[in-house]
């Protein structure tokens, strides 16, 4: 019998799974396969820690899949390849996959593999990605599209999956894979790991969320933390759009009193998460809209502005800059893998304008450091942070003006620059200004246990406005963003809430019901 294969990307999940749904109903052989893709895994943008937690996710689909009757089949090697291989030994009557939205290199192999497909006269499907449309020309109607998928029925988990008789290999360790040890933390992964992870966000750490987001400390537990398991799609945005408009309309129903007793400011947290989740898909559909992204500035006017200045990206890479919070963000990055938004925006800014760096560079140093890396995301906002997105001028962060507003005490830096933790508050925030008694007494002397700072902020800032506004005066340049503006225009915002209830409400037993 002609075997379907479900080729399993960034989706890394049974639930929810349209391909996988899609390819059991048709009766016959389901192969689900995962491919470890040595280009993928050896380009400037991966990092072993990355191929940890895919490994953590696939161990478990392997198990889930197993229970339905086949298990995950795992090749090392590039995709065309792989196929031809299996081709080889099996017929192939269809092959089934989610689109994928990533960087260039996974784009150009998602259409080696189409035409391979259509020449070889294979069915090959896609299934979008709930919140992405694939092939949707412009903005024009996009949202109530995306509404529109969301709000579609989970799709149901196949009870049972006809077997193949093809051996499955072994999950690959990063000796097979040729690729460097990690040690930083890696997070759980796979789905039980990630509906916790909402579950415990919807009920119980996102009370705050509209408040502690940017606060460094607290942002670690208030923020959903679901970036991996979307990125890796072991949650689907369906799941997490759905499981929050439930939880909305549970708080909504209740009285105001029991509301107010929970504690928090749930509701307004949660249409903030609802409004980072449109976000999300927004930036991917841009890169959607313009793969290019990645590699260049939208706005092609600003070639040529910045160029590389190999210290200074060392420093900056190193959390070595001399200014404090600067360093404990990116040390943190690099440590954990995860950093709030907000200082993930304050880290570029500061590489683009303090130190006037390309934001090439400084982006795939900040895509390898992150666990939660997705290519429509991260390009995006670093070219937005850049201000070479076409969008106004971005605000420009003062290093010295966010420590003191969202650190004031300094624990955050303490954390991560050991070297001023007997510095006290305001004055850690400024180190450099001690008098040499005080730097001494406190065991930590300026260019000799911490860097001064490579620039003058307020000096570099005013040379880079100077540089951005004199390009904006140029009519070419403006010319360049209203085209832009015209192609990628922003889309009309998500409403606060959406009262309409779910095609079928039942889908939503992502935790248990409510009391």
């Amino acid at each position: 019998m002609p075997v379907h294969i479900v080729w399993f990307k960034r989706d890394l999940r049974v639930q929810d799974h349209a391909p996988l749904w899609q390819a059991a109903q048709t009766g016959e052989p389901i192969l689900p396969l995962y491919i470890a893709e040595p280009s993928l895994l050896h380009t400037a943008d991966f990092d072993p820690s990355h191929w940890r937690f895919i490994a953590s996710c696939l161990q478990p689909l392997r198990q889930q899949l197993t229970q339905m009757g086949q298990p995950l089949v795992i090749r090392i090697g590039e995709a065309v390849p792989t196929l031809q291989a299996l081709g080889r030994q099996l017929t192939i009557g269809h092959i089934w996959a989610h689109e994928e939205t990533s960087n260039a290199l996974a784009t150009a192999r998602n259409h080696a593999v189409r035409e391979w497909a259509t020449a070889e006269a294979i069915p090959f499907t896609e299934w979008p990605s709930a919140g992405v449309l694939r092939g949707h020309p412009s903005p024009e109607g996009w949202e109530a599209q995306r509404l529109q998928q969301l709000r579609h029925p989970l799709w149901e988990t196949p009870a049972h999956l006809q077997p193949v008789n093809v051996t499955p290999g072994r999950l690959p360790d990063h000796q097979q894979l040729r690729l460097g040890r990690d040690r930083r933390p890696t997070p759980a992964g796979g789905e039980t790991a990630a509906h916790a992870l909402l579950h415990s966000f919807l009920q119980e750490r996102g009370a705050d969320y509209i408040t502690a987001q940017n606060n460094p400390l607290a942002a670690e537990t208030a923020c959903s933390r679901l970036g991996p398991h979307l990125t890796y799609g072991t949650l689907s945005m369906r799941q997490a759009w759905q499981a929050t408009q439930a939880r909305l309309r549970y708080l909504r129903r209740l009285p105001a009193d029991e509301r107010q007793a929970l504690g928090g400011r749930w509701q307004t947290s949660l249409r903030a998460f609802e409004t980072h989740l449109a976000q999300r898909d927004l930036a991917l559909q841009r890169l959607a809209w313009e793969p290019t992204l990645e590699s260049e500035n939208s706005v092609r006017a600003f070639d040529g502005l910045r160029g590389p200045n190999p210290a200074y990206l060392a420093a900056w890479s190193a959390g070595r800059t001399g200014y404090p919070l600067v360093d404990a963000a990116v040390r943190a990055l690099t440590a954990t893998g995860w950093l709030t938004f907000h200082l993930r925006a304050l880290i570029v800014s500061f590489a683009c304008f303090d130190l006037w760096l390309h934001w090439r560079e400084p982006a795939l140093h900040m895509a390898r450091a992150m666990l939660d890396y997705e290519p429509g995301i991260h390009y995006g906002q670093m070219q937005t942070v850049a201000g070479t997105a076409g969008t106004p001028l971005p605000r420009i962060y003062d290093p010295t003006e966010q420590a003191r507003l969202h650190d004031p005490q300094g624990e955050f830096i303490r954390r991560w620059v050991p070297e001023l933790a007997a510095v006290p508050a305001p004055d850690i925030h400024t180190p450099w200004l001690l008098p040499r008694a005080a730097q001494e007494s406190y065991g930590c002397v300026i260019g000799e246990n911490y860097p001064a700072p490579l620039v003058d902020h307020e000096t570099a800032v005013a040379h880079a406005r100077q540089r951005m506004a004199k390009l904006l005066r140029r009519p070419a340049t403006q010319a360049e963003i209203r085209h832009l503006q015209a192609l990628y225009g922003r889309p009309a915002p998500p409403p606060k809430t959406d009262k309409r209830p779910l095609a079928n409400d039942q889908q939503l037993s992502l935790f248990p019901p409510e009391p």
